[in-house]
């Protein structure tokens, strides 16, 4: 299921990060081809391999000549900073901003956030 709002290639990224966030795909083991990926999400084989590259640039896949790519040591670590530097750096300021607008104060806003984080 894509999303419209966002490049498909940065989907398809974000997918094989998500992957390795769960588990799914540890550090060291081999991730689907751009070919298996484009099959799958019924995509461009290039636009797969973009998301793909995007993630080699960034550190988080390498590639095994004539093998496949694999998820490279400290990806997960790779993954977790960049998406935490995102979540504060936009949502969390969507978040307060929002807060902030509807008048709620600090301390409404933490009893709110401890008593989401005790329902999961």
């Amino acid at each position: 299921m894509l999303d419209e709002a966002k490049p498909i290639f940065q989907q398809v990224a974000d997918r094989i990060c998500d992957d390795i966030l769960s588990g799914a795909s540890p550090e060291e083991s081999q991730v689907a081809s751009t070919n298996e990926l484009a099959l799958f999400l019924r995509i461009n084989p290039a636009t797969a391999g973009k998301g793909i590259n995007l993630l080699v640039d960034r550190g988080i896949l390498y590639k095994k000549r004539g093998i496949g790519m694999f998820v490279a040591p400290g990806a997960r670590n790779i993954v977790l900073q960049e998406r935490e530097k995102a979540f504060t750096s936009v949502q969390l300021k969507e978040f307060v901003s929002l807060a902030q607008s509807l008048g709620l104060s600090l301390e409404t806003v933490t009893t709110l956030i401890e008593s989401e984080y005790r329902n999961d």
